[in-house]
């Protein structure tokens, strides 16, 4: 079993890829944001990594996206909408809970397929 770890840490490595299929977790760096704007920069963010992993949203199989409070939720909704491209949507949940850091409003989890 071949999986790489991508800057690996003591508690968690960035990216993991195993079978073409890379997996990461995008959480928001400018924690004064509202939930718009935390959205915005996790997607940006997101596109970074797909950059970096050489797909684009396309590639996109899968996101798990945590959300604070369920108020929260159409804020949210309205920038990954406004993200997505037509007929490339990937499989999507939407679980409220609490984050670790109380600032945090939003986190997303991301599968890809990659070559």
């Amino acid at each position: 079993m071949n999986i790489i770890r991508i800057n690996p840490g003591k508690r968690m490595s960035d990216i993991a890829i195993h079978n073409h299929t890379a997996y990461w977790a995008e959480v928001p760096e400018d924690l004064s944001q509202d939930i718009g704007g935390q959205t915005r920069e996790l997607l940006a963010l997101a596109e970074g990594t797909l950059n970096q992993l050489g797909v684009d949203k396309r590639a996109l199989i899968s996101a798990t996206i945590f959300v604070k409070r369920r108020e929260l939720v159409d804020g949210m909704n309205q920038e990954w909408d406004a993200w997505q491209l037509d007929g490339q949507v990937p499989v999507r949940a939407c679980v409220i809970a609490e984050l670790v850091n109380p600032d945090m409003l939003v986190e997303i989890l991301f599968t890809a397929a990659v070559p």
